[in-house]
């Protein structure tokens, strides 16, 4: 057992002013300490093998603890073989009756703080009662609380104490030995302070109460927003370097804005922006709709570390049919001027990967990557014997068979996706009547992802090919809201003036609206996110169209009259699926 005073480089040294109110950083002891146990309960008999402790104030080193403890039980194998401590190690160390009062002895006066405080106190606490020793009324940091609130997902897949010592560059890396994971823990401990500085935590007090909302600090930043139009708009909050913390959308920019400041809001990440946060600029916009593109475009754009969703539109997966001698479908991320002919784009690649398990289903094509000549002669793979797979390898069949199945195949993706549905459908009631209520909700999910992709593609394929829409809709205030669109892409947004012109505004609009080139294939010339949101305004109620350049249709029997059927049909399947035995 060893408590040795020790002196460094202080590595927090970034708060000069603190605040006068409350106990300041600076001045307060921290014990921060660290156990290796047999197990993960002392309810259920797990002892404490160690225990490793360093004493800081104002970011130097006054002292370390460490010592084995004898648990008196044999250490799990696995234990063993994590911690490298064995049951030979702990032979002659100190009982805990030895080493717990060592250590009480040692944090005397200090914040106690851990790394996950439940699990290490509660062992200390639960060893005081056992051998009948007053346990000192410790405050207690939390080191993994304080990093939900200050790591970002982006810096750290998770908040491990071994992930934080990588995010604050740690001197010590924590290999599950008690002193230097608690050495690994000061550093983090130092890290979180030194952020916590920036954003005005400079107490004991501030720092133990940071988790919950501060809502003093929260109205003190109310006039970021006086400055602000009562418009529809996207604001951007960003921070004291200019970086772009979060894009959001309103109708009206101040009213929105300003609730930020307010008690409701209430989204705990949403909170610790704002703290963050020191400037709110907006681009005000003629209607509701341009404010929703423009912040999917300037999400895209800046990829803000507090909004969650539409940060990477690149990140698209396509299913494709190939044109060769002998074609196939494949997963692909782009769509090339090929010639091919192509499904999405799909948001992940999970809902990319069930289509093709659909569409394998139904249509035997081949499933190998190979390329193949027009005479193949190769040897035939286990699909060929399952009747899953034409096996043109082999010479099988014949190319006008093959070919004749591919064209069923690429009408399904891009007209009529009956085939697919009806044969699946069968499959699911099959498999209800036989009771294989998850194989059936199997082949639902798998026919649902493909209903929803070949929908998607063909009602976007048909905005995209035509080279412009022009769309109006009178607003609740009585005014015309008028947007051009060109080749699914919002390339002109306004609102007709009182006592105008109704047609020479329009045309104005069309005459300075961006130019928008074709792109490839179904591809919009937009991301598909923003596509979806014209095209879910053009089908609005009251929407009329004024201009419409080229020719906007969908397939009569294509795959939208399926997906809302789709789900009504799968219910009783899903119903089923859930009663247990």
């Amino acid at each position: 057992m060893t408590a040795a005073p020790l002196t460094g480089t202080p590595r927090w040294d970034a708060q000069r002013a603190f605040d006068e109110l409350g106990r300041p950083l600076h001045d307060v002891t921290f014990c921060v300490v660290d156990l290796e146990t047999t197990g993960g309960s002392p309810a259920d008999g797990d002892r404490i093998t160690e225990i490793g402790a360093v004493k800081v104030r104002g970011g130097e080193v006054l002292g370390e603890f460490q010592t084995l403890v004898n648990p008196h039980s044999a250490i799990p194998a696995f234990i063993a073989v994590l911690t490298g401590i064995t049951n030979g190690m702990v032979a002659d160390a100190p009982p805990i009756a030895s080493a717990l009062p060592a250590f009480l002895e040692f944090a005397a006066g200090t914040v106690l703080v851990a790394h996950n405080a439940r699990f290490d106190v509660g062992f200390l606490r639960h060893n005081a009662r056992e051998l009948d020793i007053v346990w000192p009324e410790f405050e207690v940091l939390d080191t993994v609380k304080l990093a939900r609130h200050v790591v970002t997902r982006d810096e750290a897949p998770n908040h491990k104490l071994s992930s934080l010592a990588r995010v604050f560059r740690s001197g010590t890396t924590p290999n599950h030995r008690a002193l230097a994971d608690a050495r690994a823990t000061v550093d983090v401990l130092h890290g979180l302070m030194e952020r916590l500085g920036g954003l005005g935590v400079h107490t004991l007090e501030e720092l133990q109460g940071y988790s919950s909302k501060v809502a003093g600090a929260a109205r003190r930043k109310r006039h970021l927003a006086e400055h602000l139009p009562h418009a529809p708009g996207v604001y951007l909050f960003r921070d004291d370097s200019s970086r772009v913390l979060y894009v959001g959308t309103s109708r009206d920019l101040r009213r929105r804005v300003r609730s930020y400041f307010t008690a409701s809001e209430k989204r705990t990440r949403i909170g610790e922006m704002v703290q963050i946060a020191s400037s709110v600029s907006a681009v005000e916009c003629a209607t509701p709709l341009e404010a929703s593109v423009r912040e999917l475009r300037l999400i895209a754009e800046h990829k803000p570390p507090y909004n969650r969703r539409s940060r990477h539109p690149e990140k698209v997966t396509w299913l494709k049919l190939t044109r060769e001698p002998w074609p196939r479908l494949s997963l692909v991320k782009r769509v090339l001027d090929d010639d091919a002919d192509y499904l999405g784009p799909f948001s992940s690649r999970a809902a990319a990967e069930s289509s093709l398990a659909a569409l394998h289903e139904v249509f035997p094509i081949r499933q190998c990557n190979d390329r193949f000549g027009r005479r193949p002669r190769r040897s035939a793979c286990v699909l060929a014997e399952m009747d899953r797979c034409l096996s043109p390898c082999d010479g099988s069949v014949d190319p006008q068979t093959y070919a004749a199945v591919v064209r069923q195949l690429r009408d399904t993706l891009l007209s009529r996706p009956d085939d697919v549905v009806d044969l699946v459908q069968a499959r699911m009631s099959a498999l209800a009547e036989q009771e294989r209520f998850e194989e059936a909700a199997h082949h639902r999910d798998r026919l649902a992802d493909f209903v929803r992709a070949a929908a998607r593609t063909q009602r976007l394929t048909a905005l995209t090919r035509c080279p412009e829409v022009v769309a109006a809709r009178r607003e609740d205030d009585g005014r015309w809201a008028v947007h051009v669109v060109r080749h699914g892409r919002l390339a002109a947004a306004g609102v007709i003036p009182a006592g105008a012109d109704a047609v020479a505004y329009v045309e104005g609009l069309r005459a300075s609206a961006e130019t928008v080139l074709p792109t490839i294939g179904p591809t919009p010339a937009a991301t598909a996110e923003e596509s979806e949101r014209i095209l879910r305004w053009l089908e609005s109620p009251g929407v009329r169209l004024v201009e419409v350049v080229g020719e906007w249709a969908c397939p009569v029997r294509g795959a939208g009259r399926h997906a809302t059927t789709l789900l009504a049909s799968a219910v009783p399947v899903a119903r089923a699926s859930r009663v247990g035995p």
